[in-house]
C-alpha cells in the first residue's frame, strides 16, 4: 500500500471515530512517514517545517473569533435574532417558516460566492457572519449540516468555474500555467477560454449534491439550544437592553472596518484586531472585561486553528516522503489500455492527495506534471485533460478534515458547542460533493 493511501486511511478512521482531529493528523503523519522509510528525525524535521504554513492563518481565525464573540457580547446579535423571530414567526410552522429558511440559506449561499469574487475574503467572513445568526437557526430548526454543505458550496464552485478573485487564481494562475507548462513538450496548448468550459460539467455534480442536501437529505428539522456565547457581568439579552444608538452606529462600522481594513491590508489578522478595538472603544463592554472576551473567542476558534497548523505539517511530511509519484506510477500499472478505469483512477488519486494537503490550490502543482502525459498518453483531449486535472485538485477540498473548505464552516456553527467538524461538516460534504465530483468529472473527461 502507498504511504499516502495509507496515512489518509489513518487520519480518516480516527477521525470517523471521534479521535482529535489533531492527534488523528500526528499520528497519520508519523505512520505514512515510517512505512515510507523515512527516518523519525526526517519527519519531523519536514512536520516541523510545514507548520508555520497554517500558522497565519490559525491566528486570524482566533482574532475574528474575538471579534465574533465581542459582537455577541454587545448584545447586539441578540437584538437582531429576537427581531428576526418575532417579525417573521419562525416559531410558527408552516410556509412562514419554510420562506425564512430559504432566504436564510440563499443568502448564506450569496456570501460564500461573494466571498470568493465580488469581496474577496474567502472564509474570513463565515466566524463574523454566522454565530450571530445560530439563536435564529435554533428557532428554524434548521439543520446545521444543511448550512455547512451551503457555505461549503459557495466557497468551493466558484473559485472552480469563475475566472475572477480566487477562481482567477485558481483556474488562470494555477491551473492554466501548470497545465501548459507541463505539457509544452508534448504539444498541448490551453487557451483561458477553455479551462471554466472544462470544468462546468463537473461544477454540475456539485450543484446537483448541494439540491440533494437542500431538498432531501437535511429538509428535516433539528433540534438545538440557545446558548450564550460569551460570558461576562451581563448576558447579551442585558447588554441589549441599554445598547445606544451612536452605539450601533458603531458596530456597523466595526463590521464593515474589519472588511475594508483586510482587504486594504491584506491580512485577516488586522482586520478582525481593528473590529474589536473598535468594538472595545466604544463601551459596548466594560473595558475589564475586553481580556476574557478576546480570549473566549480565541478558545472557541483554537481547535480549527491547531488542525490548520498541524495539516500543513502532515502536508510537508507526505510531500517530502516522494510517495506522491509512487502512488501515481502504481496506479498507471492496474489501468492497462482502459481509459476509463484510466479517468477513473486519475480522480481517485487525485482524492487521496487533495485530502492529505487539505488545499485544491496545493495540490495542482504536485499532479499536473504527472497527469498530463498520463491523460495525454490515454488519448484525452486538451479539454478533457483540463476536466480531469481540475476535478482531481478540487476532489478532497470539500470533505477533509483539513480543509477550509470544511474548516470555516465548523468555525462558525460551533460556535456555540454543538456542530461537531467530521460528522456534521466532514462528512456531509463529503457525501453531497465528492461523490458526484467523480460521477461527474468521470463523465466530463469520457466525453469532452
Amino acid at each position: 500500500m502507498n504511504a499516502i493511501v495509507l496515512a489518509i486511511l489513518v487520519m480518516v478512521s480516527l477521525s470517523l471515530a471521534r479521535v482529535s482531529v489533531v492527534f488523528a493528523l500526528i499520528v497519520a503523519t508519523l505512520v505514512g512517514g515510517l512505512y515510507a522509510g523515512m527516518p523519525v528525525n526526517a519527519i519531523l524535521d519536514a512536520f516541523n517545517d510545514g507548520l508555520g504554513n497554517g500558522a497565519t492563518v490559525a491566528l486570524a481565525y482566533a482574532v475574528l473569533g474575538a471579534f465574533a464573540v465581542a459582537l455577541s457580547r454587545s448584545g447586539i446579535t441578540e437584538v437582531m435574532a429576537n427581531r428576526a423571530i418575532a417579525r417573521f414567526h419562525v416559531d410558527d410552522s408552516g410556509s412562514s417558516r419554510r420562506m425564512v429558511t430559504y432566504t436564510l440559506l440563499a443568502a448564506l449561499l450569496a456570501a460564500a460566492v461573494s466571498s470568493q469574487n465580488l469581496i474577496p475574503v474567502h472564509i474570513a467572513f463565515i466566524p463574523v457572519l454566522v454565530p450571530p445568526l445560530l439563536k435564529l437557526m435554533n428557532h428554524l430548526q434548521l439543520d446545521r449540516r444543511l448550512v455547512a454543505c451551503v457555505i461549503t458550496f459557495g466557497i468551493t464552485a466558484p473559485y472552480m468555474l469563475l475566472p475572477v478573485g480566487f477562481g482567477a487564481i485558481f483556474l488562470n494562475d494555477i491551473l492554466l500555467t501548470n497545465l501548459n507548462e507541463s505539457g509544452a513538450e508534448f504539444g498541448l496548448e490551453i487557451t483561458r477560454q477553455m479551462v471554466p468550459m472544462a470544468m462546468v460539467i463537473p461544477i454540475g455534480g456539485m450543484a446537483l449534491g448541494l439540491a440533494v442536501a437542500v431538498l432531501f437529505s437535511y429538509r428535516k428539522g433539528r433540534n438545538y439550544q440557545d446558548r450564550d456565547l460569551a460570558k461576562g457581568n451581563e448576558t447579551p439579552a442585558e447588554a441589549a437592553q441599554h445598547l445606544k444608538g451612536w452605539q450601533k452606529a458603531v458596530l456597523a462600522i466595526a463590521l464593515v472596518g474589519t472588511v475594508v481594513v483586510q482587504l486594504y491590508t491584506g491580512s485577516m489578522v488586522l482586520g478582525g484586531i481593528f473590529g474589536f478595538a473598535l468594538l472595545s472603544l466604544s463601551g459596548v463592554f466594560r473595558w475589564h472585561e475586553q481580556d476574557g472576551i478576546f480570549t473566549e473567542g480565541m478558545r472557541m476558534m483554537a481547535l480549527v486553528g491547531f488542525i490548520m497548523i498541524t495539516a500543513a505539517g502532515f502536508a510537508s511530511v507526505m510531500q517530502a516522503s516522494g510517495e506522491v509519484e509512487a502512488l501515481v506510477s502504481s496506479s498507471t500499472e492496474i489501468i492497462g489500455d482502459n481509459k476509463g478505469l484510466a479517468a477513473l483512477i486519475m480522480l481517485l488519486v487525485g482524492l487521496f492527495i487533495t485530502m492529505g494537503i487539505g488545499s485544491s490550490f496545493s495540490t495542482i502543482p504536485i499532479i499536473a506534471s504527472l497527469y498530463v502525459p498520463l491523460a495525454l498518453n490515454f488519448g484525452f483531449s486538451p479539454l478533457a485533460t483540463v476536466a480531469l486535472v481540475g476535478t482531481a485538485a478540487a476532489l478532497g477540498d470539500a470533505g477533509s478534515p483539513a480543509s477550509d473548505s470544511t474548516l470555516g464552516p465548523t468555525a462558525g456553527l460551533n460556535a456555540d458547542g454543538q456542530h461537531d467538524h467530521i460528522w456534521d461538516s466532514v462528512v456531509p460534504t463529503f457525501l453531497h460533493y465528492n461523490i458526484p465530483l467523480i460521477a461527474f468529472g468521470w463523465i466530463a473527461a469520457m466525453i469532452l
